[in-house]
């Protein structure tokens, strides 16, 4: 496989660590150069520390677990669980897609739980085709061909039917690595929601490692949609 530009686009802080971060730490290690793209600030997620503080706090995680991959990253900047595909956000996605200037996208599932992960899925989508279109902002360098796009698993994996999976068992511990850096969120959701985020992150992985014979992956969907489809297997 030829190198590629590779952007993972996630609604808020940590989404990339817990669904595709194995993958990318392959992409990475294989020479392909990866892109980080966050959506919203993160700054509704905790329940004592003020979204003006957190805000900050989760943009600084975000930026140290870019750092373990060796990636670049852009911080769109909505609003924590407001995120909707209106003109002025889709114009920043195409800002975002044309900057990383990806060969391959990964995004969340259309179908995942969260509003602002279908919100985000809904804009990638949009983007990704309007960013080869060069009289859509027409000051921004439009891209030469669209990315190929895949959906990420859902959380937990509900609803999801993996067609291709990446033995991340290699990556695991850089997965585990990028996912500690969000310590805000490793003790909002355990306070929160009673979730152990590394257990639950690493169940999902043994699990799709068992769907697939392997010790740990990550599952993916392609955007079956003309002209993204191509013969060729571009996730590692």
């Amino acid at each position: 496989m030829s190198k590629l530009r590779i952007l993972a686009v996630g609604a808020h802080p940590d989404d990339i660590e817990i669904l595709c971060a194995g993958t990318l730490a392959r992409y990475a290690a294989e020479g392909h150069e990866v892109f980080l793209g966050i959506a919203t600030d993160g700054a509704a997620g905790h329940a004592v520390i003020p979204p003006a503080e957190l805000r900050e706090i989760r943009k600084r995680e975000a930026t140290a677990a870019a750092e373990v991959l060796g990636a670049q990253i852009r911080f769109v900047g909505e609003e924590d669980e407001w995120l909707f595909h209106d003109r002025p956000t889709r114009e920043k996605f195409i800002e975002l897609i044309r900057w990383a200037d990806p060969g391959v996208i990964l995004t969340h599932s259309p179908d995942d739980y969260h509003p602002d992960h279908r919100a985000c899925s809904d804009l990638v989508f949009a983007a990704s085709f309007l960013s080869t279109l060069v009289h859509i902002l027409p000051d921004i360098p439009a891209q030469k061909s669209m990315a190929a796009l895949y959906y990420m698993d859902t959380l937990a994996g509900v609803g999801f039917d993996p067609q291709f999976f990446v033995d991340i068992s290699a990556t695991f511990e850089t997965k585990l690595r990028m996912l500690r850096c969000h310590e805000s969120q490793i003790t909002w959701l355990r306070d929160h929601d009673g979730i152990d985020i590394e257990e639950f992150m690493e169940s999902m992985a043994k699990q799709r490692g068992l769907d697939s014979g392997v010790a740990y992956a990550e599952g993916f969907r392609v955007a079956g949609a003309w002209p993204r489809l191509s013969p060729a297997r571009l996730l590692p």
